[in-house]
């Protein structure tokens, strides 16, 4: 059975591009369970919003439900805000497109913590626009490890994506790679999955505690993944 159009056969992953892919997974996670333990919206993606904005119509309890729809539109222009931004960016290489948006996010994250503890009146409002923002730039920016298609700031795609893959491969009967290789996209898939949910875990523990600070989390992880990133893409320049 052939790939589905548009999709890329993955030949080999670099560990560097994996780790990088699980840590980003571990910041959406704990972005978008922060959020929802502070603002109670999630920043990461446009589902659990429409099913919450929903309910909140359902309530006419219209504020939520404004709130929902501001976080659904703004990671969204996140999400093409990073296309744009990418086509400048190639006319400097000094300038990679994933380390900028990182460091973007970095600088949206710290601003949120900033405005939730801030006495401003749309504090929370501004807190769910400025982490929406940032998880849609990170969603636009990286999407793909090796040739496989990822998220990093939601699940429910790639899940469904590797149950339907595994599912042709066994009624089908030939299996996609040779018999005791392991298949790079389980591991990739499995990896974020982890990531995610250990970030989701750890970013509502902060959040509780720290308050709005607890979001600071995730910038110091992205700062840690920028440095990462442009010291994986020094050492390839070297050689």
């Amino acid at each position: 059975m052939g790939k589905p159009h548009g999709e890329i056969v993955p030949t080999s992953i670099r560990p560097s591009d994996a780790w990088l892919s699980f840590g980003l997974a571990f910041v959406g996670g704990y972005g978008d369970a922060a959020s929802f333990v502070l603002a109670k919206t999630f920043t990461g993606h446009v589902t659990g919003n429409l099913v919450l904005g929903a309910i909140a119509v359902a309530a006419q309890d219209w504020r939520a439900m404004l709130g929902h729809l501001t976080a659904i539109v703004t990671f969204l222009l996140g999400t093409v805000l990073s296309v744009v931004i990418a086509r400048p960016l190639k006319a400097w290489p000094l300038w990679p497109l994933l380390p900028t948006t990182m460091g973007i996010e970095v600088i949206l994250m710290a601003a949120a913590a900033l405005a939730l503890t801030s006495g401003m009146a749309p504090r929370v409002e501004i807190f769910v626009i400025l982490v929406s923002l940032a998880l849609g730039l990170q969603n636009g920016a990286f999407h793909r490890v090796g040739g496989i298609s990822v998220h990093t700031t939601y699940l429910t795609g790639m899940i469904t994506s590797l149950i339907s893959t595994e599912a042709e491969k066994y009624t089908s009967g030939l299996p996609s790679t040779p018999v005791g290789a392991p298949d790079p996209k389980i591991g990739v898939f499995c990896g974020i999955w982890m990531a995610f949910v250990l970030g989701a875990g750890i970013g509502a523990a902060m959040a509780v505690h720290f308050k709005g600070f607890g979001i600071l989390g995730a910038a110091v992880l992205l700062s840690a993944l920028i440095l990462y990133t442009v010291k994986g893409s020094s050492m390839v320049l070297a050689t």
